[in-house]
């Protein structure tokens, strides 16, 4: 990597150290990928989702499905689960375990992909046959909107890059990535019921269905439709369909991009309207619409749909 902070620095140094006590622990045997996992404090959340998701046994042993015998795996820190407001293992139960499972292999590739194969523009499938696209931004290199912070940590079994960032990928369209949120099977506390609502009323959900289509989907939560004024969501379904398109079409703006792709500091909506970009910084930034005075801020970014990508975000853009 070009630019790996001091943090990265000091993660680099802890995984050196538990490669080498286990080194010395199992007769210079070099630790599988779990055994990383679970001998270093920086993954202790990776570690528990591992056993929740019940993949440990998968990442402790050879791959079967490749000649190499080896997996690369994109390991979440801690901090990267703390933004997702996952502080350690206890805090998992917030998951599903098959949306758990699911998004544990979309961080892991069959075979050995060193850093010195990762360049822009490039694509990794994950183990849920998904690709994944490296960006490079500045001095820094990203999977999605994931920084690569620590690469080439050998195991036994492959390959682990460490990112700051976990990665979320639905495998289905945008409607049917928010309707799996509004229904819990994803994170079991609902966020998107009333959003939901809003794209049925308003006659979009074919449009953000097509397999063919390619958004950036900026999608509000119940909280941020609750402050604008909307109680239920038999408010939002009241309301009138042509009021809730155009609302709804200053989140839409052509090509689905990551956070790490979105360099410009404005973008044109499906609607006709301009949203505006505050500066990238930690992996998000912040998003402005004409008929707001606070911008919004990013809760979930980087969610991948088979027609796009979702950012959750805190606030209804209005036009």
């Amino acid at each position: 990597m070009k630019n790996i902070n001091i943090k990265s620095a000091l993660l680099a140094l802890a995984l050196i150290g538990t490669i080498v006590s286990c080194d010395t622990e199992y007769k210079d045997e070099t630790p599988s990928i779990a055994g990383i996992a679970v001998a270093n404090p920086n993954f202790s959340t990776l570690e528990g989702a591992a056993v929740q998701g019940g993949v440990v046994g998968v990442l402790s042993n050879s791959n079967p499905n490749d000649p190499s015998g080896h997996y690369t795996v994109f390991a979440p820190t801690n901090d990267a689960f703390a933004k997702l407001g996952l502080v350690n293992a206890g805090s998992l139960g917030a998951l599903q375990n098959s949306f758990l499972t699911n998004t544990l292999l979309y961080h892991v590739s069959n075979g050995d992909l060193p850093a010195s194969q990762i360049a822009n523009g490039g694509t990794s499938t994950s183990a849920l046959t998904i690709n994944r696209r490296f960006i490079s931004r500045g001095n820094d290199l990203y999977i999605n909107g994931s920084k690569i912070i620590l690469t080439d940590v050998k195991a036994s079994n492959g390959t682990v890059h460490a990112i700051d960032k976990v990665m979320i990928a639905t495998g289905v369209n945008i409607v049917a990535s928010a309707i799996l949120l509004k229904d819990a099977k994803v994170f079991k506390t609902p966020e998107l019921t009333f959003l939901v609502a809003a794209v049925v009323k308003s006659g979009l959900a074919p449009t953000l269905s097509d397999p063919n289509a390619n958004f950036t989907i900026y999608a509000p939560t119940d909280a941020a439709f609750k402050a604008l004024g909307f109680k239920t969501v038999a408010d939002v379904t009241a309301t009138d369909a042509s009021t809730l398109r155009t609302i709804l079409l200053n989140h839409a703006i052509g090509g689905g991009k990551f956070t790490s792709e979105q360099t410009s500091t404005t973008a044109a909506t499906a609607g006709g309207g301009t949203l505006t970009y505050s500066p990238f910084l930690n992996g998000a930034f912040t998003i402005k619409s004409s008929g707001i005075t606070t911008p919004a801020n990013m809760v979930i970014p980087d969610i991948q749909c088979s027609n796009g990508v979702v950012h959750i975000i805190d606030e209804v853009l209005l036009p």
